[in-house]
């Protein structure tokens, strides 16, 4: 660094985690980075404790919540989301912060915290994964290109959450926010638009 000029201070910039039970933790990692904060893979109560946000990734819901209660999780998310801490769930992540579900397994458990009830696989299989352009309120800039992957989607939205985008194939909700809270439909860490990771690090800047 040359001679007057301030050295950055990476300090400062916001330590979030991603759970790293299952999904795309590396990717929403590099996003993370990419975007202003420091990122770290997080899967023990005692590391949650140490970030300013969490980022819950895609994968499969039921098998998230089942490594959950196995690693002693799904005690302390429900109390640091319901404590404050700002979340971010794509995909899978959208239904492990619903407060309530449709056609979920049976018994099937969440962390909750959006009052939104989410309907799993609702776009289909696999196979009928598929890509859209998405114009998101709050994030200037072009359409984003969304990837959907056995998607869910928002069928009810409480009065407190924002509704930040739908899909107009099927004209449902695929993005919210509620406070701290922030929930999509599909995986925008596997595309290199950073802008929902941009959008939630300045949500966790807010909050700390």
């Amino acid at each position: 660094m040359p001679e007057g000029f301030p050295v950055p201070d990476i300090s400062a910039a916001p330590l979030i985690g991603v759970l790293a039970l299952q999904g795309d933790v590396r990717e929403h990692v590099r996003a993370l980075s990419g975007s202003g904060a420091r990122a770290i893979p997080v899967r023990r109560p005692e590391e949650l404790e140490s970030v300013d946000g969490l980022v819950i990734p895609g994968g499969e819901s039921t098998t998230l919540w089942r490594l959950a209660v196995s690693f002693d999780m799904l005690d302390p998310m429900r109390k640091m989301l319901s404590a404050g801490l700002p979340a971010f769930g794509s995909c899978a992540g959208m239904i492990m912060l619903a407060d309530r579900l449709v056609d979920g397994a049976a018994g099937q458990q969440t962390f909750g915290g959006i009052d939104m009830t989410v309907r799993r696989n609702a776009f289909g299989r696999q196979v009928d994964s598929f890509e859209s352009d998405i114009r998101l309120n709050g994030i200037a800039g072009p359409a984003l290109r969304a990837v959907f992957i056995r998607a869910p989607w928002v069928e009810q939205a409480g009065a407190d959450v924002e509704i930040l985008g739908t899909d107009a194939r099927a004209d449902r909700i695929v993005a919210v926010r509620q406070g701290p809270l922030l929930a999509t439909s599909f995986h925008p860490e596997l595309t290199p638009d950073t802008r929902i990771h941009e959008l939630f690090v300045d949500i966790v800047k807010g909050n700390t």
